[in-house]
């Protein structure tokens, strides 16, 4: 995870603990609480990000979009 940021691998590694306890993919406002950031656009950025960088990759439709970790 050389190329992540320290709040992207945090993101990362929370949403795989989500996923494995939680059987589905965290909401935006479930994330920003889990790790900590203030705002759900601001996770938004930063799964745009990792998305670019092949991390995570988006599921479902557009109103309940699904992020998951690769």
């Amino acid at each position: 995870m050389a190329d992540f940021t320290e709040r992207q691998v945090r993101i990362l590694r929370w949403m795989r603990t989500y996923v494995a306890v939680h059987g589905e993919a965290p909401s935006l406002r479930e994330i920003a609480a889990g790790v900590g950031l203030s705002s759900p656009s601001s996770v938004l950025y930063q799964l745009e990000r990792l998305e670019e960088l092949g991390a995570v990759r988006r599921r479902g439709a557009v109103r309940r979009r699904a992020w998951l970790a690769c």
